[in-house]
């Protein structure tokens, strides 16, 4: 059977919640980062970021945590067919602080959870045939009814020519033999464990673990005398991860000199937490030696990725990608703590982002003054805004049916409701920060820009409208420039997309150099912003100027959206084939031009609801239609 898969691993499938305050007592925390956990989901989450085609068996429950693994395992691109559900059981937990760089409390909520109630039932021998290799993991041989799944996996394994790989992932505690409070204890020597393990080794192709693992997997009390041990009962390739020197491959006979086995490069780096290390140390392993690097280049590989995660504070989330692996072993970095690295931070972001959006067509409804001058005029409340702002998104989402690359620009001042509907229909979602108008740059709700963030959806997108050109007095333009880097950090931080507005024309004239000079400005000052807002160029050449500055500055951001500015829709769609031959240019977020009239209409009480949703449907769609017609002749 040809494989389909590079690898599977199987065990434990966890949600993480680690402390987000640094230097305190897991009793002090005060709020958690949430992400995917268990060493087998972290290292396939890792396998795919480093470009294996990889899959996980395991359990989760049957309620909100179940579901968001079983969904960022998709997101990341892991094969999810050997999942299983359990309705008995609640998905594992595990809470975590960072007391400081050698103390990382952690509490397991594990008891009767699900995926250690995988059973032989879940494994498919067709699945695991299907594989170059399994990874089994330590955890799982701990239990009667885990022990038997992961045996038949490696029965079915070694049947079909499959490898097998064995991370020792050894938790005294997940063995009964530590307390709750004991999460983070690493060894206990236990005659009991050492005899179940010491069954594993010689079906094994590969073995990994740190000196303790090493040490139980044996029954030795010795490093020598273990790894000689391990050797005995096995021709596997050793891996010996050994923290900060990094690790040394046992390929053959163990040699007395423990230092003469095969080494890679090593990255002397900051340690922020060393959770999830081994894991992102073991994926970058797999990489190289699954695709057939040599055993120092898969070690190297290994060192780097461990070493970027442990520089870091959550475990799958901060699993590097191929691209920022190799941009990481290419040109290392400045700075000890590589959290502290701009370079290697951005490309981080941009690699592991959510979604693709190879186009995105926008209905922008988050126009506060024009709403509030319509309302006052006709003598409506407040809340008629939210209103039609609702009726806006059912439009939007009607157009959309379902598709993806549709999207809406909604703020949170007018248009709560809207945003809940936003997020119901599935549609891309963009919220502004700018007080309207403003020059300089101001924020509608306060400089505190990071609490704001906070509370918003981790997938909707942070827009900032900045009236800027590039012939702006220089103080204005460092004022402005400083609040979008303000933002940006802010947006960085936090963890959202920032999409970046630049109006020109308002304050002086345009040429084909005028925006591009102006976006050069905003990435000078180390603003790497996801989206671009623009306006229409009057010109393919300032389309071409535009691109090139993106392209040089950004090669990872995600586009050009244009604006409206209230155009009329024929010169809309001459703007749009304007952009045909433009690379950066993916879509669309246009307003006034869509809902303007309909809105006067509607508030006057000209337009009924179900009137006012059809009309701007109709309008959007045009819109939309163009846009595809136009995109599908450049393509022709």
């Amino acid at each position: 059977m040809e494989a389909t898969l590079d690898v599977i691993t199987i065990g434990r499938s966890s949600v993480d919640l680690y402390g987000q305050q640094i230097g305190t007592r897991l009793e002090d925390v005060g709020s958690f980062a949430k992400s995917v956990g268990g060493c087998p989901s972290n290292i396939a989450i890792g396998c795919a970021r480093l470009g294996l085609k990889a899959a996980v068996v395991t359990r989760v429950g049957d309620e909100q945590l179940g579901n968001f693994i079983r969904e960022q395992m998709v997101r990341e691109g892991v094969v999810v067919d050997g999942i299983r559900t359990d309705p008995q059981r609640l998905t594992a937990l595990v809470l975590l602080a960072v007391e400081d760089d050698r103390s990382f409390p952690l509490i397991f909520y594990r008891d009767n959870c699900a995926d250690m109630a995988l059973d032989e039932a879940d494994i498919d021998p067709g699945f695991i045939a299907s594989a170059r290799m399994i990874l089994v993991t330590g955890t799982h041989f701990s239990s009667a009814n885990t022990e038997a799944a992961q045996r038949k996996a490696i029965a079915a394994a070694r049947a079909n020519g499959v490898k097998v790989g064995f991370d020792i992932d050894y938790r005294p505690n997940l063995w009964g033999l530590a307390g709750h409070a004991a999460g983070d204890k690493r060894y206990i020597a236990s005659a009991a464990v050492s005899a179940r393990l010491r069954t594993v080794l010689p079906d094994c192709d590969l073995i990994v673990g740190t000196e303790e693992e090493v040490l139980i997997a044996s029954g030795e009390t010795e490093l020598a005398a273990a790894l000689k041990a391990i050797r005995a009962l096995s021709t596997a390739t050793i891996v010996l991860k050994r923290g900060p020197m990094g690790c040394v491959v046992y390929d053959g006979p163990i040699p007395d000199d423990l230092e003469a086995g095969i080494v890679g490069k090593r990255f002397p780096i900051e340690v922020y937490n060393v959770l999830g290390a081994g894991d992102a140390f073991m994926a970058g392993f797999l990489r190289g030696w699954l695709s057939g690097e040599s055993l120092a280049t898969s070690a190297t590989w290994a060192n780097a990725c461990g070493a970027l995660v442990v520089s870091r504070l959550l475990c799958s989330p901060e699993i590097p990608t191929y691209e920022e692996l190799q941009y990481f072993l290419e040109h290392g970095s400045a700075h000890k703590a590589l959290r502290d690295d701009e370079a290697l931070n951005h490309l981080h972001w941009a690699t592991t982002r959510r979604g693709e959006y190879p186009v995105l067509m926008a209905l922008a409804i988050d126009h506060r003054p024009l709403f509030e001058e319509m309302a006052a005029r006709t003598g409506s409340g407040l809340e008629r805004i939210g209103a039609f702002k609702r009726l806006a998104v059912e439009a939007a989402a009607r157009v959309a049916d379902g598709q993806p690359g549709f999207g809406v620009l909604v703020d949170d001042k007018h248009g709560r409701e809207a945003l809940f509907a936003a997020s119901r229909h599935g549609l891309w979602v963009g919220r502004p920060l700018e007080e309207p108008g403003s020059r300089p740059l101001r924020f509608e709700l306060g400089d505190d820009v990071g609490s704001r963030l906070i509370e918003w959806p981790v997938d909707h997108c942070v827009k900032c409208l900045c009236i800027y050109h590039p012939d702006d007095a220089a103080d204005l333009k460092s004022e402005q420039l400083d609040r979008l880097r303000t933002v940006y950090d802010a947006a960085r931080r936090i963890g959202r997309e920032l999409l970046i507005e630049i109006i020109a024309s308002k304050n002086g004239p345009l040429d084909d150099a005028t925006v591009s000079r102006a976006l050069a400005e905003v990435y000078a000052r180390g603003i790497k912003p996801d989206w671009w807002k623009l306006e229409p160029q009057a010109s393919p050449g300032a389309w071409r100027s535009i691109d090139e500055t993106i392209r040089s500055n950004d090669r990872w951001c995600r586009g050009v959206v244009l604006l409206g500015l209230e155009a009329p829709t024929d010169v809309l769609t001459a703007a749009f084939a304007t952009t045909r031959s433009v690379e950066t240019v993916k879509g669309f977020a246009v307003g006034r031009t869509v809902f303007a009239d309909v809105a006067r209409s509607w508030f006057a009480g000209d337009l009924g609801d179900d009137e006012a949703t059809d009309q701007i449907a109709t309008r959007f769609a045009a819109l939309t239609k163009s846009w595809t017609r136009l995109r599908q002749q450049r393509v022709a």
